[in-house]
């Protein structure tokens, strides 16, 4: 019991859950599918975020293309 409240007092109660969720093993082409679900959604928010990041900083597609033609080397001596 000990170790349940230790995890408990580690992790939050989603990832607890999740945990309980996961604890018999499954076949590797669900957890595979568990695993890609899970990168799309954590990669759907990163899009929300940057996309937020670049209206607050007016960064547009044309601030890309010229950092693209630019670069960052010094001049050698």
């Amino acid at each position: 019991m000990a170790l349940k409240e230790e995890i408990s007092s580690v992790l939050n109660e989603q990832q607890v859950l999740m945990l309980g969720l996961l604890k018999n093993p499954l076949p590797e082409a669900d957890f595979q599918q568990m695993r890609n679900l899970a990168v799309k959604l954590l990669a759907s928010k990163l899009d929300v975020i940057i996309e937020d990041w670049e209206d607050k900083k007016n960064i547009t597609e044309e601030t890309y293309d010229q950092l693209s033609k630019g670069h960052f080397r010094s001049k050698g001596k």
